[in-house]
Formats: structure tokens, sequence, C-alpha cells
């Protein structure tokens, strides 16, 4: 059967009977590809029950109807998958992991914005996480910044009113800076800080953030942190 260059769409021949078939088939993928969204690029079981028009980047590894299929995408379209070669250019959101992923003619890159002819990448990354806080006189999230990050800034919201006794605000930082991404912060659900970088800051060890009270010590509440970040990604091996 012949095919649309890109997306491998079926052409309809000339006499052909069930015509409709052919272009349902080509509707579907279409559909699938034009604005792609892929629900994962690491599955490696093809799910149950999924719906027309369900993608998937296939991974390495993969079982079952995408044995032999890695570095695809598989879309149901009528009830059964089809696959498609990505293209270096292609985009795609992939939704279980909340990025954008741009394919440089091998793999699937997540957070590229612009990957070279050798395989270097530069990467614009948002790590985000909901930080419980809990009772003391500061308050240390898990290592959200990586080692090799140079941190754009932090922003964040707060999720759940921080309490605690004489507690009047907040500092946002790093062990060593505890204000570098914000003092005089609001305690109340929905305050918010937008804390920038005042020169680039890069980060050569695994990093948490800092969360110090003004006025008194934390009892509780959570705060919504996001890390904006860029990273260097090496040409590939040869």
């Amino acid at each position: 059967m012949s095919e649309t260059s890109q997306f491998k769409l079926p052409l309809v021949a000339a006499a052909q009977a069930q015509k409709h078939v052919t272009v349902n088939e080509a509707l579907a993928r279409l559909d699938a590809v034009a604005q792609l969204q892929l629900v994962s690029v690491s599955a490696t079981v093809p799910p149950l029950g999924a719906s027309d028009g369900t993608a998937y980047g296939v991974p390495a590894g993969a079982v079952n109807d995408w044995n032999g299929h890695a570095g695809e995408v598989a879309v149901l379209a009528n009830g059964g998958w089809v696959f498609l070669t990505p293209l270096a250019g292609w985009r795609a959101f992939v939704i279980d992991d909340h990025k954008t992923a741009f394919h440089d003619g091998t793999a699937w890159r997540t957070d590229a914005l612009v990957v070279s002819a050798g395989g270097a990448a530069t990467i614009h990354r948002i790590t985000e996480i909901d930080h419980v806080i809990g009772a003391g006189a500061t308050s240390t999230t898990a290592n959200v910044i990586a080692n090799g990050e140079q941190v754009i800034g932090i922003t964040g919201r707060v999720v759940v009113d921080l309490t605690g006794t004489g507690l009047t605000g907040w500092e946002l930082g790093v062990a060593g800076s505890s204000n570098r991404y914000g003092s005089g912060l609001g305690i109340s659900k929905n305050s918010w800080v937008r804390g920038l970088s005042g020169a680039p800051v890069t980060y050569w060890a695994d990093t948490p953030l800092v969360l110090t009270p003004t006025g008194g010590n934390f009892a509780t509440g959570t705060v919504r942190l996001a890390v904006h970040s860029v990273a260097l990604e090496v040409p590939a091996s040869v």
C-alpha cells in the first residue's frame, strides 16, 4: 500500500474497495501525530483498554504487540497497534513525565531546547516538588537541584498555610545562603515566590533547598517549589 512520506498515512488506491477503511486509518494516524502526545516513552507493556488514537514511544525491551518495534511510535488505530518511525525534529508532549520531547533521529530527548548534529543538547528543565514542612527552625527539601545544573531561579506557591508560633514569614535559599531565592515570603495559602539568580549559579553536587522561618519556628504547611534550570549534555559517543 502506498503511504505518505512523513506520517506514513495510507493512500487510497485506484478502484479500491472498502475505501473508508483506509481513509479512517489515515485519519486516526493523523489525529495522533499532528499534535503528538505520547502517553509514555518508558512503558514496555501495551496497555489494555486504550482508546483509538492513543500513542506511545516504544522503548527498548517492549513486549507483546510492541516487541520488535523499539524506537517507533505505537498508535492504536481501529483496535490494533500501527507503528510509525519518528523523524529527526519531531516534537511530542510526554504525558506521564509532563515534559516536551525532541527526537534527534535516534531517540527522544526530553526537555531539549536544541540538539546538535553530534548529539550535544541544551536542556531546560523544571523540577517541581510539593515540600511538606515539619516542626523546626529550618526545613530542608530533598535534593532538587542536580549536579551540573545552572539554576535560573526558583518559583513556588504555598499550597497549605504555613503555621508556627510567632511565624511571620520565611526565606528560601540553600545552605550558606538562606535567602538566595527570596525573603519576607508570605505564609498564607497561595502566597508565592519568584526568586531569580542574581548571577548564573551552577551547582556541582546534588543540592536541596532550605526554608528558614522568620519571627518564630515552623510547625506545619506545604510549599510547591519549582527549580528552573539549564543543563548541558555532551555529544554522543562515537
